[in-house]
């Protein structure tokens, strides 16, 4: 409320907080709209609801443990005078304790061909390589700007994810429908990372691993997906050898394996992708600009 441009409408989408926490404190705030779910559905469903709510060309998602600043919103707006802008990215930083320097949470998405999707620059100290304007592969959904008719024409959030990777499968759906995204670092939010979810328990590891597998199956281009089976395999062996390390094996599997009850629906899925737009992707020639990476970049 403090550095929001004027006339900017504030939407809380209360995801069914005990006792109506999340509507009791945005009550506290003259102008803000309150959309209450009567029971927890996740991120998907309730972002996908504050977006329907909004009235204006322009939206922002911002996640509950997100801290805007000053100049925020109007570094970012400026991006969509493209109108192949589709979103736009801000610089997310990690919310730092005292004296601590500056660490980037994200500086957009990245994917890698092979079926990994990252946060850019994440965890690294914020320096000249991430304070430069650039088209990246997607927005973070913790606090990414979108042009409202472009994520209502790419289907908005997939609500059967509930929540994680939604935003990298938003992504692929906006590049196929023909936009662009846009990282901007003089846009710059920060994150308390995983206030909102907490440490990660087993059923959120195994919804975090089948969703991750979804994006995959789901978006890749036909002739793409084809050619990028060997080095798919070969990440889900890499990451099968580090989940056993750590414990989790188990659930990473299970998640992987409850994508194979969802073929029809990801055949449904792929056939409505081609309505989009274009569909540059399909022959192997719109994939750069995408922005997708061929090499796994760590």
């Amino acid at each position: 409320m403090r550095h929001r441009p004027p006339g900017t409408q504030v939407i809380v989408v209360d995801d069914g907080s005990p006792g109506g926490a999340a509507s009791g404190a945005a009550g506290g705030f003259a102008g803000v709209e309150i959309v209450k779910l009567e029971r927890r559905c996740g991120f998907c469903v309730a972002a996908n609801a504050g977006i329907h709510v909004a009235r204006g060309a322009i939206v922002e998602l911002l996640n509950d443990d997100t801290e805007v600043t000053e100049g925020w919103a109007d570094a970012a707006l400026a991006g969509f005078d493209d109108p192949l802008v589709g979103a736009v990215a801000p610089l997310v930083l990690c919310r730092p304790g005292a004296d601590a320097a500056l660490q980037i949470d994200s500086a957009g998405d990245c994917y890698y061909l092979g079926g990994v999707a990252g946060k850019r620059g994440h965890r690294q100290p914020l320096g000249p390589a991430y304070l430069h304007r650039r088209h990246v592969f997607g927005a973070s959904a913790s606090s990414a700007f979108f042009r409202r008719e472009a994520i209502l024409r790419a289907g908005a959030f997939p609500e059967s994810f509930v929540a994680y990777f939604e935003d990298v499968d938003l992504a692929f759906r906006l590049h196929w429908a023909g936009y662009q995204v846009l990282f901007e670092p003089a846009s710059r939010v920060f994150h308390h990372v995983s206030a909102s979810y907490g440490r990660p328990q087993r059923r959120l590891l195994e919804r975090q691993s089948q969703n991750e597998e979804r994006v995959f199956w789901r978006n890749l281009p036909g002739r793409t997906l084809l050619r990028s089976l060997p080095l798919h395999f070969a990440v889900l062996a890499g990451k099968a050898w580090r989940r056993w390390q750590e414990g989790s094996l188990m659930p990473f599997i299970c998640g992987r394996l409850r994508v194979l009850g969802e073929l029809s629906a990801m055949a449904s899925h792929r056939r409505w992708l081609r309505s989009l737009g274009p569909g540059k992707g399909a022959a192997g020639t719109g994939l750069n600009s995408w922005h997708i990476d061929h090499r796994f970049l760590v």
